[in-house]
């Protein structure tokens, strides 16, 4: 998808800063890798938006939600839904640990790997938005509560197990690639809070909203970006986003060759046929990521 690769690791973020809201974007690697000449390999990727936004439950002033089709209610602190009609191909990922801050617990984390693993091997799913449904807070990091009662064992293994689920949407090394390793560290070091402007003022995200009376401005503005991806060949995005992830740890020449490689992937496609097609004919194209 074309338009998600714009969308480079932390580029994208929510933060609160009085009534303002952000949207917060971040690459999502999905589905099996791919392998490029040279032995230059790479996950199948498709995008995620993250959305710093919250549902109020029904019933209270609260807008209906249109479009849900169906929630897998394997525990509350983890909802997710499959969006239908117009956003068919949107995936939700709603975090609602309220009384812990959405803080990753284990089961949090175990339910949020057992979900992208199952987003991977789904062809249907095209833009995954991962969201906030409790008031005025996205994530507060690890549940430090249950993190003092470990034995020193098993923190090593929860932190990993924390890190690869959020290196499938997006991982902490890409902060100092996304603003630079000296801001980063600034920032690191002193465990600062930026707000909503300064958050996009240093480049760590690109959108700074007025919240709306729903209380879910962040959320309205990630599914406006989602549905932005959904029209954009599969293929294409996919090996954009390759191209993004991989060249953006290497030289400009290697990066190039990357580009290139990536292409190639696209020519024997149906869907690159299907835009030119498309494009002779004077319609919107039908891809099918074939």
């Amino acid at each position: 998808m074309a338009a998600a690769a714009a969308a480079a690791p932390g580029a994208l973020g929510t933060l609160q800063a009085g009534r303002a809201r952000l949207v917060a974007a971040c690459c999502a690697r999905l589905g099996p890798g791919w392998r490029l000449p040279g032995s230059v390999t790479g996950p199948r990727v498709a995008p995620a938006v993250w959305a710093r936004g919250w549902t109020p439950a029904a019933g209270g002033g609260s807008a209906p939600r249109r479009g849900y089709s169906s929630e897998v209610k394997t525990e509350d602190e983890l909802r997710v839904r499959y969006l239908e009609e117009e956003n068919r191909g949107i995936v939700v990922l709603g975090i609602n640990r309220a009384y812990a801050k959405n803080t990753f617990s284990k089961s949090l984390v175990k339910m949020l790997s057992k979900a992208v693993d199952a987003l991977k091997s789904d062809k249907k799913v095209r833009t995954i938005i991962v969201r906030s449904e409790v008031p005025g807070i996205f994530c507060a990091g690890a549940d430090l509560k249950e993190r003092v009662k470990m034995n020193p064992s098993e923190v090593g293994p929860f932190v990993s197990k924390i890190r690869a689920v959020i290196d499938e949407i997006g991982g902490t090394q890409r902060l100092p690639r996304a603003i630079g390793m000296s801001l980063a560290k600034e920032l690191i070091f002193s465990a600062r809070v930026l707000d909503g402007q300064e958050a996009k003022a240093v480049g760590l995200i690109s959108h700074v909203l007025e919240q709306n009376q729903e209380g879910d401005a962040a959320y309205r503005k990630a599914l406006d970006l989602a549905r932005e991806f959904l029209p954009q060949g599969p293929v294409a995005v996919r090996v954009a986003k390759l191209a993004i992830n991989q060249g953006m740890e290497v030289d400009l020449v290697t990066g190039l060759a990357i580009e290139e490689a990536c292409y190639a992937q696209t020519i024997p496609t149906k869907d690159r046929l299907e835009g030119l097609l498309a494009f002779k004919e004077k319609r919107p194209p039908r891809y099918k990521g074939e």
